[in-house]
């Protein structure tokens, strides 16, 4: 399951360590964003049935210089809630990063172990509950191996959160690494060069590139100028990266026994929510779901990765319990009075994805319902406290429910583990 390129790869993240962080940024700023975010977790892999008090153990397999790591960490702490985050990763440097980086916050639920998710089978770790395998798979000899290697050490009932590159979204860098790898060869080719020589050549060639280079013609792509030495070297002179698309990635994630829960965000792989044209509507209405996921990436051009959360084939639906009064929903780094406040008189919602603006329409109690979105009050609570001020009930639980429809759909709305 290794062979040669795989030891360059290790070695890059050894010399260049990914993504670059200060841990004194950590005085500052929590990074957060999905895989992993523990509302998330809750909601998509345990569909907010799994109680808070049960300790969770997970897992960041390829933890790097630890975002997702310090994200779940901070917040099962910052809940009070029990558990352990396990960073696995064959950096040395890394680790240095991310212990700091743990460190700065006084963060004592965090293990950190250095080894390869491809011997995670015969390691001795696990069982977890959740596996988080961010920007690891597509860099893999067998990403298929790597994935039923976490599969392995994954518990009962338990899920995953994974990413990998989506091809349309990156264009521009594929080009760009073969230029480079004529410009400035790396180990694996003959009068390879040292990775500080060839950050140099990669510099001088993005400033010299011309105005047709297609990577010029895309935003959504800023390692290679915002992300120090280690961005630009995985962008551009990274010795092996696969982007799937989206019926690609499913059937990855098939081979591995596997479903997936959620495309995050849900929105941004319907169809119908960049077209109007009810003609267009009629057709897409006719695809089952993958072909609309795929439709809608074929379609905008701008993803350049994706993120899923998974969990086994054989294992039931567990789909989040909208209809339950005692259900708490949460706001997902949102403030629901702020929200209510700043909602157009349209009652559409304006929504970005990476450059592409949608609207989102939501019901006329919009505003009176997430004004008491606080993650506390019950779903039942809210329409007691609306019903107190005249709003019949039917009417709260129409709007309710198509308030949570819009707003799952945009991965802010969850509902909270009990």
């Amino acid at each position: 399951m290794t062979d040669a390129t795989d030891a360059h790869l290790a070695a890059q993240y050894e010399a260049y360590p990914y993504p670059l962080r200060d841990p004194r940024e950590e005085a500052k700023r929590l990074v957060v964003g999905s895989p992993s975010h523990l509302l998330e977790v809750d909601h998509w892999v345990f569909g907010a049935r799994r109680p808070r008090a049960t300790p969770l153990r997970a897992l960041m397999a390829g933890g790097g210089s630890g975002d997702g790591t310090l994200m779940l960490a901070q917040h099962l702490a910052s809940a009070g809630r029990p558990g352990e985050v396990t960073w696995l990763d064959r950096s040395a440097q890394a680790r240095q990063v991310a212990e700091a980086r743990a460190a700065q916050r006084g963060l004592t639920n965090i293990r950190f172990v250095n080894g390869s998710i491809l011997e995670l089978a015969a390691s001795g770790l696990g069982p977890f509950d959740y596996i988080d395998c961010c920007g690891v798979l597509h860099h893999l000899p067998d990403p298929l191996a790597g994935l039923k290697n976490l599969v392995s050490v994954l518990a009962p009932g338990g899920g995953l959160g994974l990413m990998v590159y989506a091809p349309h979204g990156r264009t521009g860098v594929y080009m760009l690494q073969d230029a480079l790898r004529l410009l400035a060869p790396g180990p694996d080719q003959p009068e390879g060069l040292d990775p500080p020589t060839r950050v140099d050549l990669a510099r001088r060639l993005w400033r010299q590139a011309p105005e047709t280079a297609w990577l010029r013609q895309n935003p959504w792509l800023t390692d290679h100028t915002q992300g120090g030495d280690a961005g630009l070297y995985d962008l551009l002179l990274n010795p092996r990266d696969q982007a799937y698309t989206v019926p690609q990635f499913n059937a990855l994630v098939e081979a591995a026994g596997l479903r997936v829960q959620c495309w995050v965000e849900p929105l941004r792989y319907d169809p119908d929510a960049y077209l109007s044209d009810p003609k267009l509507r009629a057709r897409t209405a006719l695809l089952p779901p993958l072909q609309r996921a795929a439709l809608a990436e074929a379609m905008c051009g701008n993803m350049g990765i994706h993120i899923v959360y998974c969990v086994r084939a054989e294992d039931p639906a567990h789909a989040p319990a909208w209809d339950n009064p005692a259900s708490i929903p949460v706001l997902r780094e949102m403030d629901g009075e702020k929200l209510a406040r700043g909602l157009p008189p349209s009652g559409v919602l304006p929504v970005g994805f990476d450059g592409l603006r949608v609207g989102l329409p939501l019901p006329r109690l919009a505003g009176a319902i997430l004004k008491l979105v606080d993650g506390r009050r019950s779903i039942g609570e809210i329409g007691a406290a609306l019903a107190a001020n005249g709003i019949a009930r039917d009417a709260f639980t129409r709007d309710f429910a198509a308030l949570a429809r819009a707003m799952q759909s945009i991965n802010r709305l969850l509902l909270a583990a009990p």
